[in-house]
């Protein structure tokens, strides 16, 4: 039962330390939309998609009011529209990406995502013609977002798809030129994608999910640094116990939403996604918090090692708050969306290197990273090479979304504006890869696969 204090502490997150919900994203299958003729399907998908979510802004609103907590996003996952679209046969699949921008603009959601496609061991019919049609498809739409997953720990990498991927982001960049290059913002490259993921851009919904559910994506970086604030004396052990309490405090927080958005809609709850996700907003990063603990500037030695601890910490005091936990649940580090990270990288306290190593203690990867706009497409695609590595070696999720500057050169700022910030034009190994991506294959799957 909440007491006075209780809900004084919460109203102090939230105008003092930028606590909020990021997003509600309700998940709707397309499986039951699926036809042979793509005018038909594209139909269906209008149809059950505005009829399924044509209250989810509003109940996200009437939740923010009656609650008093901000909710910043309200999305739609669906099915990989690769899975959907090969029934059809078609040859570019652009007329169903179009269907999900005029479903955006119908529901009035900020994002949806799931044109996507599953290429972890191989590709399947529709596969590979949703892919090469991702570039135009960025390009034509500006609230649809694409994630292709290329490799997983029980199959390992498909190095076909990792070499096709490095031209389609820089692809969708080129496209978007005019734009920021904004289509390579909406584009992520998984290994072992989660199915249930609520946030942006790699949401899809999987094929093991309820037909519609909602699905929570809580932050709340803000509210970890002021607890850590208040306790300068405290050692690492008594730190991970203040991250644990806090985090449990915020992902409360999420299950009460979740729960009510649930109970509203007349559709199941499924997850809570426990990812503290930053923002541009001063006060809101997580490498401020890296920093609270004892660092003087992200990237410095010893980030690893605070990054993995917060982590920790974050998913033992978030699991105890909510019915269900999963998504990605952990700490994110996009480098444009994250104040702390933007001055970090500017001022040369954090490369792409130390962003990787990172990687391999927290959620996702290397995220929201700008690069040179002349970088070679092979660099592109063995950067997610090394990122897919990470994730399949360590049985987790990792991601690359990059951004190829197109014009600009290591130190120029490419701003975007609202969440995604602003993102410093990152310095990229000058050299090359190409011989290792042109040979293509797979890499096998690693002993952890064997498990069963």
């Amino acid at each position: 039962m909440l007491n006075s204090g209780d809900i004084l502490e919460t109203i102090k997150m939230i105008q003092e330390e930028n606590l909020d919900i990021r997003t509600i994203t309700m998940g709707i299958s397309l499986l039951d939309c699926i036809d042979s003729d793509e005018d038909r399907a594209c139909d269906r998908i209008y149809e059950k998609m505005m009829r399924k979510a044509e209250n989810l802004v509003k109940t996200g609103e009437d939740i923010e009011k009656q609650y008093g907590i901000p909710i910043i996003n309200k999305r739609i996952s669906v099915t990989p529209i690769s899975i959907v679209a090969a029934a059809t046969r078609s040859k570019n699949p652009v007329k169903f990406a179009k269907t999900l921008q005029r479903v955006a603009e119908g529901t009035g959601v900020n994002y949806i995502g799931g044109y996507s496609a599953l290429v972890h061991k191989g590709f399947a019919a529709g596969d590979l013609e949703l892919i090469n049609s991702i570039p135009e498809a960025m390009a034509e739409t500006s609230n649809v977002c694409s994630s292709v997953n290329i490799g997983s720990t029980k199959a390992g990498i498909n190095m076909d798809a990792v070499s096709m991927m490095g031209k389609v982001v820089y692809d969708a960049a080129e496209a978007t030129k005019d734009n920021f290059c904004f289509g390579a913002a909406k584009i992520v490259v998984f290994c072992n994608a989660p199915e249930d993921n609520p946030f942006m851009a790699g949401a899809f919904h999987g094929v093991g999910e309820y037909d519609t559910e909602i699905n929570v994506g809580v932050s709340g970086p803000g509210v970890v640094r002021a607890a850590i604030a208040k306790h300068p004396e405290a050692n690492m052990t008594e730190i991970a116990d203040i991250i644990k309490k806090t985090a449990f405090k915020i992902t409360r927080m999420g299950q009460l939403v979740g729960t009510e958005a649930s109970k509203r809609l007349g559709v199941p709850f499924g997850i809570v996604d426990l990812s503290l996700a930053p923002t541009p907003a001063v006060g809101d990063s997580v490498a401020h918090i890296l920093e609270e603990i004892g660092l003087e500037s992200c990237g410095t030695h010893g980030t690893t090692a605070c990054l993995a601890m917060l982590n920790d910490a974050v998913k033992k005091g978030g699991v105890m708050a909510s019915s269900h936990v999963g998504g990605l649940s952990g700490a994110f580090i996009p480098v444009s969306e994250d104040a702390g990270m933007i001055d970090a990288a500017v001022c040369g306290s954090l490369s792409l290197e130390k962003l990787e190593a990172m990687t391999a203690v927290c959620s996702v990867g290397l995220d929201m990273i700008c690069i040179p706009g002349d970088t070679p497409v092979d660099t592109i695609s063995a950067i997610i090479a090394d990122e897919a590595a990470i994730g399949m070696v360590n049985s987790k999720t990792t991601a690359v979304r990059v951004i190829p500057a197109i014009g600009m050169k290591e130190g120029d700022m490419l701003e975007f504006g609202g969440l995604f910030g602003s993102g410093p034009v990152m310095k990229i190994n000058k050299y090359s890869s190409s011989k290792f991506i042109s040979r293509g294959g797979r890499i096998p799957a690693p002993m952890q696969s064997l498990k069963n």
